[in-house]
């Protein structure tokens, strides 16, 4: 199946980057949120991020200018009627997943294929929510999309190979290095990652050492180009606990209970770099 028209339901941090990865690749994008308010903020998101790239010499001022052309916000589901495939990057909210897809499935014509991006929810339980479960699957991006190469391609039992392939070489299109795992919690990056952000957390509150010392072990010791603390300040610490608490719940595994600390510094909204204080401070 030839991929013409593309979706994007949720223009948050990854939905935006999403929608503008694939309109840098030449595909035509409608971008949908819940109101005007969200969309014009996600949509000058795309913007910033593309003056960045060419900054960066990432990105001629010829595709700068053509790309946002590609780009169509919407508030309106019914605007992916001729989706020919929609990536969800919605809320980590499995219930509301569940209803984005039902609804998908009943506005986007029956050869569309129907992803989600998210990092750990079961998308078996996105593909049951719709009459298509032949043509759902996991297209899960790495923050900030239009920069990080890897995508985590995540195949259900119930996916078809027409369909798989048809979305792995659209993948391959987006200029994505691919890496396929199947549909278990956290799938593979963050099956192993997440018990290893866990850990370094535990060693601080357990004064083992400083943070700066932590990361500055990690990232001379190990050649990381960042150090956990950096790292978990920018996924999100709460991004950490919703997928920390995820698996614990699916596995009931004690690496993937999550430290005492890690939950008060979310209940106190220190989030990381969005909130501009979580382990560092970021002077906003």
């Amino acid at each position: 199946m030839d991929i013409r028209k593309t979706g994007v339901v949720g223009c948050g941090l990854m939905g935006s980057g999403i929608a503008e990865t694939v309109a840098r690749a030449g595909y035509q994008v409608v971008v949908s949120e819940v109101n005007d308010e969200l969309l014009h903020k996600g949509l000058g998101r795309v913007k910033t991020s593309l003056t960045k790239a060419v900054e960066r010499g990432k990105l001629s001022q010829a595709d700068m200018e053509a790309t946002p052309s590609r780009i169509t916000g919407t508030t309106r589901m019914e605007d992916f009627a001729d989706c020919d495939l929609v990536i969800e990057a919605a809320i980590k909210n499995l219930d509301l997943k569940k209803q984005i897809f039902a609804e998908l499935d009943r506005i986007t014509p029956p050869h569309a294929i129907l992803t989600s991006n998210t990092s750990s929810l079961s998308i078996t339980a996105m593909a049951a929510a719709t009459k298509r479960p032949d043509k759902v699957l996991g297209l899960h991006f790495f923050n900030p999309v239009p920069v990080m190469p890897l995508l985590e391609m995540v195949r259900t039992i119930l996916v078809d190979d027409e369909t798989f392939e048809t979305a792995q070489e659209f993948g391959k299109s987006l200029g994505k290095t691919i890496i396929v795992a199947k549909d278990n919690p956290g799938f593979i990056v963050n099956l192993l990652l997440i018990p290893y952000l866990l850990d370094c957390v535990r060693a601080f509150e357990n004064g083992v050492a400083s943070k700066e010392d932590i990361d500055t072990g990690i990232k001379l010791g190990l050649s990381h180009l960042m150090g956990p603390f950096e790292l978990l300040d920018l996924v999100g610490l709460d991004t950490t606990l919703f997928i920390a608490d995820a698996m614990y719940e699916e596995f009931k595994d004690p690496r993937y209970a999550a430290p005492p600390l890690l939950r008060r510094m979310v209940t106190a909204g220190h989030l990381g770099r969005k909130s501009g204080k979580g382990f560092y401070g970021y002077g906003h």
